[in-house]
């Protein structure tokens, strides 16, 4: 049976080095507990996609030394790939390769910081890549990055010279898939949640507001492990 393999970009969650951008709008600490959250709602998310569609989660982290905090957060049945390297693209690249070496007939890199993300999405994903012909899938977020990336053959021309952490980031990608004929897939667009307003964003679709560029009909996910969070004794400033 075909496996895809699912993998979740991620690290061991600190205190003063998660989620730094958030950490101006709620605090360090609550940023951090928010960061195990979020990792573990994309876990979920992950563990929700059908099983007769044939996958497995992994997480692909950095730096080492993360592996046991991580054993507690993921799911047992979750690998671990560790991918080190001050280029971005280059851990991208690598973790693409990797997973595909292992027998996976694709490869879907996900950000870890979507709780809400709709695991349809997900599915979607595979069964894109699992139509004829080369191709990579490319989820758009609101901020101009992406919050999936999908392929069923390693492309590091597509991870090269790209501007990462910039607005710019997922233009680029399609521009580059253009440049080395490969086709381009586009899942619905969605959200990462690292500051003000996104974290504004989370609040108003766990209080039941569905984001304003959600597709119709579209459900996101349950969320459960952040709604517990801010729903707890914590006290996060600026947020619930």
């Amino acid at each position: 049976m075909k496996t895809a393999a699912l993998g979740v970009m991620c690290k061991a969650p600190r205190t003063g080095a998660a989620k730094t951008r958030l950490a101006a709008v709620v605090g360090s600490e609550a940023a951090t507990r928010l960061a195990v959250c979020f990792l573990r709602d994309v876990a979920a998310a992950i563990e929700a996609v059908p099983e007769d569609m044939g996958s497995r989660g992994y997480g692909v982290y950095a730096p080492s030394g993360g592996e046991a905090a991580l054993r507690d957060i993921l799911p047992p049945s979750f690998g671990l790939v560790l991918q080190e390297d001050a280029d971005f693209g280059v851990v991208l690249a690598s973790a693409a390769r990797h997973l595909l070496e292992l027998g996976h007939d694709c490869a879907v890199l996900i950000n870890a910081d979507s709780p809400t993300l709709p695991s349809c999405l997900l599915t979607e994903a595979i069964e894109r890549l699992r139509r004829p012909g080369d191709r990579v899938v490319l989820g758009p977020a609101i901020d101009g990055g992406y919050y999936l990336i999908g392929l069923k053959a390693p492309h590091p021309a597509l991870f090269r010279d790209i501007p990462w952490s910039t607005a710019a980031v997922y233009r680029a990608t399609e521009d580059r898939a253009r440049e080395i004929g490969l086709e381009c897939a586009v899942l619905p667009l969605w959200y990462d949640v690292d500051d003000a307003e996104s974290f504004a964003y989370l609040l108003a679709e766990l209080a039941g507001t569905p984001p304003d560029f959600a597709e119709p009909g579209q459900t996101s996910g349950p969320a459960r492990a952040t709604r517990a969070c801010l729903s707890g004794p914590h006290v996060i400033a600026g947020g619930a």
